[in-house]
């Protein structure tokens, strides 16, 4: 393959499936929990069912159901939802009867060493916050705080 043709080639995530346990429950867990859009319940069969779901303001969708993956229910781990105020987020998400851990940020930031500290990073920079939930079956999300001063 020649870098010419390489070069044009535009890999777009689209698409990530999420082991559950039952269908149901978590349909409703990312609707009126942490808000995500249906966009697709599609199930021709007793055999296979594809719901499709958006976060709100992405391009990338989760699809949980029947018949999708052989990966046991809950073992995606580190999903990560970029939000630009992560306070507000993880607010949000707890009203809505969602458990969000703590937020933390890295610490040194600039030269992170793998250490974090309490609470939101001081100078509010990108990629510096985060905080974790999992859905019923335990799926691990991560919430990131990116452009909070462009909000």
């Amino acid at each position: 393959m020649s870098t010419s043709s390489a070069a044009a080639v535009k890999f777009s995530l689209e698409v990530i499936t999420l082991p559950v346990s039952d269908v149901e429950r978590a349909l409703r867990f990312y609707i009126d929990q942490v808000g995500f859009a249906l966009d697709v319940d599609y199930a021709p069969n007793d055999a296979f069912r594809v719901v499709q779901l958006t976060p709100p303001g992405s391009s990338c969708w989760i699809q949980i159901g029947n018949g999708l993956a052989d990966a046991p229910a809950g073992s995606l781990r580190n999903v990560y939802l970029v939000v630009t105020d992560l306070a507000a987020a993880r607010s949000r998400l707890l009203e809505r009867g969602v458990p969000v851990g703590e937020i933390r940020h890295k610490v040194p930031t600039d030269a992170w060493g793998g250490g974090f500290a309490p609470g939101l990073d001081p100078g509010r920079r990108d990629y510096a916050s985060l905080a974790a939930f999992s859905d019923p079956d335990g799926n691990g999300w991560v919430l990131q705080e990116r452009g909070y001063r462009s909000a």
